[in-house]
């Protein structure tokens, strides 16, 4: 028993284990294994509450982006300096790459604040799940007399359920900003083209196509359905593919050579994170866009 504290405490406190590997033996002949897992891994319990790794990851993310904003917002001048400048500038890039999505500020300043705050939740995740040393902090449980180390961290984006979270709470959230942007009725008939049925009596006199138009209406509506159904998969299976193969990818070239090898391919990670988390935000900016706007238009 106390052979078993010590190896935990020794990879606890940093002792070199490869964890990317399939196994390691440490000093005291005892062979760890970790594999990378599609699902996360419990850490904590608390009754029937299970804490993973990638939900703690995700706590850590939300109380960086706190303790940011409120440093932040401490440190707004009226006047910029140094940093702010950058700051403002790099806001008003992204104010105008949304105003060419939107059409219009007054509708981007609607919305930005969601997408940006999404594409900030996914960038510090994709970057937290890569960044050297955070793997390696963890402890070993012994499951059918295999030692298996569990990390305490793992990107929250190579967890499926983080980012179907993500993608339904775009999409319901798109369809819900629809809702109170055009109006129920405006928006309902976008699905379940009930105006289009009601416009054949009256207009079918002097628009005689309109019995086979506005059916064809309808169908599409109940395709657009489907659609919504498509983006959660889209959204959510892209980000969860990239960043988990990118892990993967890592933990590979570390097996490999754990010294000089992985370091391209880490720099190539942080440009996918960037890329994936703008690719997210950016979709969440077009369905809340095009949920403001009219079926007729």
């Amino acid at each position: 028993m106390d052979q078993q504290n010590q190896t935990e405490n020794n990879v606890i406190g940093g002792e070199e284990i490869n964890v990317s590997a399939a196994s390691e033996q440490t000093s005291t002949g005892e062979q760890i294994t970790h594999e990378s897992t599609l699902y996360p891994e419990p850490v904590f319990h608390f009754s029937n509450f299970t804490i993973t790794n990638s939900l703690l990851n995700s706590w850590v993310v939300v109380l960086l982006i706190i303790l940011l904003s409120v440093i932040i917002k401490k440190k707004i001048k009226t006047i910029p300096r140094g940093i702010q400048n950058y700051a403002e500038m790099i806001l008003e890039s992204a104010l105008n790459l949304a105003d060419s999505v939107t059409g219009d500020r007054k509708k981007t300043m609607k919305i930005f604040p969601i997408a940006f705050a999404i594409f900030i939740f996914i960038l510090l995740n994709n970057w937290l799940g890569i960044f050297p040393g955070i793997g390696s902090i963890g402890f070993v449980e012994h499951q059918g007399g295999e030692a298996i180390f569990v990390p305490f961290f793992r990107g929250s984006t190579a967890d499926l359920n983080t980012t179907l979270g993500l993608a339904l709470f775009a999409v319901i959230g798109s369809n819900l900003f629809g809702v109170v942007t055009i109006g129920f009725w405006k928006y309902f008939n976008k699905f379940i083209n009930l105006k289009a049925f009601l416009e054949i009596p009256k207009k079918i006199k002097k628009e005689p196509t309109i019995i086979f138009v506005n059916p064809i209406k309808a169908f599409v509506g109940i395709i657009e359905i489907i659609g919504e159904v498509a983006k959660v998969a889209s959204l959510s299976f892209r980000l969860f593919g990239n960043i988990f193969a990118g892990e993967v990818l890592l933990a590979a070239m570390a097996v490999i050579f754990a010294f000089v090898l992985p370091i391209p391919f880490m720099f190539l990670e942080l440009i996918v994170g960037i890329i994936q988390a703008l690719i997210f935000a950016m979709l969440t900016l077009v369905y809340f866009s095009i949920a403001a706007t009219s079926e007729e238009h």
